[in-house]
C-alpha cells in the first residue's frame, strides 16, 4: 500500500481537526462528545476526505470491550446497589419501551423498513451515554443520587439494549423469528455473559495479585474487557454483559491489588483511552456519512431523510419523558433528597443522550444476510442513528445546563460530607498507629511529634466542616498553608528548569523530581 503526499495531508488534517475540537471543548467548557459529533459531521463533508469502510465485526470488537469495561470499572458499586430499583426500571423497562416505540413508529412511517430492521434501529438508539450528562451534572453540582442513577442506567442499559440488538440482527440476517426462541436466547445471553465475566474477573484478579509492574498492570486492565468479551462471543453469549461484569468486579477489587503509582498512572491512561475511542468512532462515522447520504438520496430527498431522523429522535425523547415522569412518583423512584420529584424527573428525562455505544452498534451491522443479500436499509439505520446522537447530544447537551439552573437543583453535599468523614477516620487511624509505633527504636521523637501535629490538624480541619459554629479559621489557615506551599513548589520547579538549561542535570533526573513535585502539588487540592 502506497502512502502518498495527499494521504499525508488528509491524515494531518484529521489529527489537527481532532486536537482543535478537544482544545475548543476545554475552552468553551462544553463536554467533548458534543463537539466530536459536530466535528465528525463536518469532517465528512470536507472536500478530498477519504471514504472509509471497516469490517462491522472489527468495529464491534475493537471499540466496545474497553468502553464497556472502563465505564463499569469506574461506576461505584455501592451506588448501583442503593439505586438498583430506579436503575433497573430505566435500564430494562425503558430500553424495551424505547425499542418497541421506535420500531412501531419507524415501521409505520418508513414503508421499506421491515419489522426486524425497525427493531434493530430501536435497539441501537435505546441505550444512553452518560459522558456529557455527568460532566455537566458534576460541574453544576446535581444531587449525588441523580448522578448515580444517570451513570448506573447507562452501564446496565448497554447490556439490555445490545442483547435485544443481537436478537433483532439475527432475525434480519436469518430471515426468521420465534418469540420463544428469542426469549430463551435473551435469558441465555444474560446469564452466560455474567458467568463468563465473573470467571474472567477471577482469573485476572489472581494474575494481577502477583504483579507489581504499573505498565504491565495497566495494559492488562485495558485488555480486560477483551478477555471477557471474546470468550463470551465464542460461546455465543453476551460479550457486552461479560465486559460490563468483569469491569464491575475488577473495579471493586483493584484498590487492594495495586500500588499508588499504578492507580495514578492508570487513571490518566483510561481518560486518554476513553477520549481516543470516542474521537475515532465519531471520525469514522463522519467519513462514512457522505457515501451513505449519496446512496440514500438516490431514493429519498434530503428533507425526507432529515424528517425521519427528527421523528425518531422525538420518539426517543418523548418515550423517556413519559417513562421517567411516571416512575418519578412511584415509591423510592428518582427522588433527589428533598427536592420535588418532578425536578429530578425533568433533569433525568433530559439527560438521555446517545453516544458511542449506539454509534458502534450501528457501524457493526453486518453488510450481508445469510442469503448473501445486502443487509436491508443498513445505510438508513446508520444515518438515523447518527441523527439521534446529533439531536440528543447537541440539543439536550447544550440546553441541560440552563435547565438545571432554571430548576435550581443543587448539590446535596452528601459526597463532600462522606469525604470529610473518610478523611477524619483515616487521620484518626494514622494517629492510633503512631501511638503504637512511637516507642520503636527507629521512630524519632521529633518526627513523631511533627506527624502528630500534621494528622491532628488534618482531623480538626475536616471536623470543622460538621461544626455549624465554626468561624472558618482552621480552613483559612489550611488555604494559606496551601498557597504558601504552592509558591515554594513553584520555586523548586523554576530551579529545576534552570539546572536543566545549564546542563547540570539530565532529563531523567528532571522527570523524577518533577513527578514528586507534581504529586505534592496535587496533594494540596484536597
Amino acid at each position: 500500500m502506497h502512502f502518498g503526499a495527499e494521504d499525508s495531508a488528509v491524515l494531518l488534517g484529521l489529527l489537527v481537526a481532532g486536537a482543535a475540537l478537544l482544545a475548543i471543548a476545554q475552552v468553551v467548557r462544553v463536554p467533548y462528545p458534543i463537539l466530536l459529533v459536530l466535528g465528525g459531521l463536518a469532517l465528512g463533508f470536507v472536500p478530498g476526505m477519504p471514504t472509509i469502510e471497516l469490517s462491522p465485526d472489527l468495529v464491534l470488537v475493537a471499540f466496545l470491550p474497553p468502553l464497556l469495561y472502563g465505564t463499569a470499572f469506574f461506576t461505584p458499586l455501592r451506588e448501583l446497589r442503593a439505586n438498583a430499583g430506579s436503575i433497573s426500571t430505566l435500564a430494562v423497562g425503558l430500553v424495551l419501551a424505547t425499542t418497541v416505540a421506535v420500531a412501531v413508529v419507524a415501521h409505520a412511517v418508513i414503508p421499506e423498513l421491515t419489522w426486524p430492521t425497525a427493531f434493530v434501529l430501536g435497539a441501537i438508539v435505546s441505550p444512553t451515554d452518560p459522558t456529557a450528562a455527568t460532566a455537566i451534572a458534576q460541574r453544576l453540582g446535581l444531587p449525588r443520587r441523580l448522578i448515580a442513577i444517570i451513570e448506573g442506567e447507562s452501564l446496565v442499559n448497554d447490556g439490555t439494549a445490545l442483547v435485544v440488538y443481537r436478537v433483532a440482527v439475527v432475525a434480519v440476517v436469518t430471515g426468521s423469528f420465534s418469540l420463544a426462541s428469542a426469549s430463551a436466547s435473551f435469558v441465555l445471553n444474560v446469564i452466560g455473559g455474567i458467568v463468563v465475566g465473573l470467571a474472567a474477573g477471577m482469573v485476572i484478579r489472581q494474575v494481577r495479585r502477583r504483579l507489581n509492574n504499573p505498565p504491565v498492570e495497566i495494559t492488562i486492565s485495558i485488555l480486560s474487557g477483551y478477555f471477557a468479551y471474546l470468550p463470551a462471543h465464542a460461546l455465543d453469549v453476551s460479550g457486552v454483559l461479560a465486559a460490563v461484569t468483569v469491569g464491575v468486579y475488577m473495579g471493586w477489587y483493584t484498590p487492594e491489588l495495586t500500588t499508588s503509582q499504578t492507580r495514578l498512572q492508570g487513571q490518566a491512561v483510561w481518560e486518554i483511552v476513553f477520549l481516543g475511542l470516542n474521537a475515532v468512532l465519531f471520525a469514522l462515522v463522519g467519513l462514512q456519512l457522505p457515501a451513505i447520504l449519496d446512496e440514500l438520496s438516490a431514493a429519498r430527498s434530503t428533507g425526507e431523510l432529515l424528517g425521519y431522523a427528527a421523528l425518531v429522535t422525538a420518539v426517543v425523547v418523548l418515550v423517556r419523558f413519559a417513562w421517567v415522569v411516571v416512575a418519578a412518583y412511584m415509591p423510592r423512584m428518582m427522588r433527589a433528597d428533598g427536592s420535588p420529584p418532578w425536578k429530578g424527573a425533568v433533569v433525568l428525562s433530559w439527560s438521555g443522550m446517545r453516544g458511542a455505544v449506539s454509534l458502534a452498534a450501528a457501524l457493526a451491522l453486518p453488510l450481508t444476510t445469510d442469503a448473501d443479500t445486502a443487509f436491508p436499509n443498513r445505510d438508513l439505520i446508520v444515518f438515523l442513528t447518527f441523527g439521534v446522537i446529533l439531536g440528543t447530544l447537541v440539543v439536550q447537551g447544550l440546553t441541560l445546563p440552563g435547565l438545571i439552573r432554571w430548576l435550581d437543583l443543587e448539590d446535596d453535599g452528601l459526597a463532600e460530607k462522606e469525604e470529610a468523614k473518610a478523611r477524619i477516620r483515616a487521620a484518626e487511624a494514622a494517629l492510633a498507629r503512631l501511638d503504637e509505633l512511637v516507642e520503636e527504636d527507629w521512630v524519632n521523637a521529633d518526627t513523631a511529634e511533627r506527624m502528630r501535629g500534621l494528622y491532628g490538624f488534618r482531623r480538626d480541619r475536616f471536623r470543622s466542616r460538621f461544626d455549624p459554629e465554626s468561624d472558618g479559621a482552621i480552613e483559612g489557615q489550611s488555604l494559606s498553608y496551601q498557597r504558601l506551599r504552592r509558591e515554594l513548589l513553584e520555586a523548586e520547579r523554576q530551579e529545576l528548569r534552570r539546572l536543566r538549561l545549564e546542563g547540570r542535570i539530565d532529563d531523567d533526573v528532571v522527570r523524577r523530581v518533577q513527578r514528586d513535585l507534581d504529586l505534592e502539588n496535587e496533594r494540596l487540592d484536597i
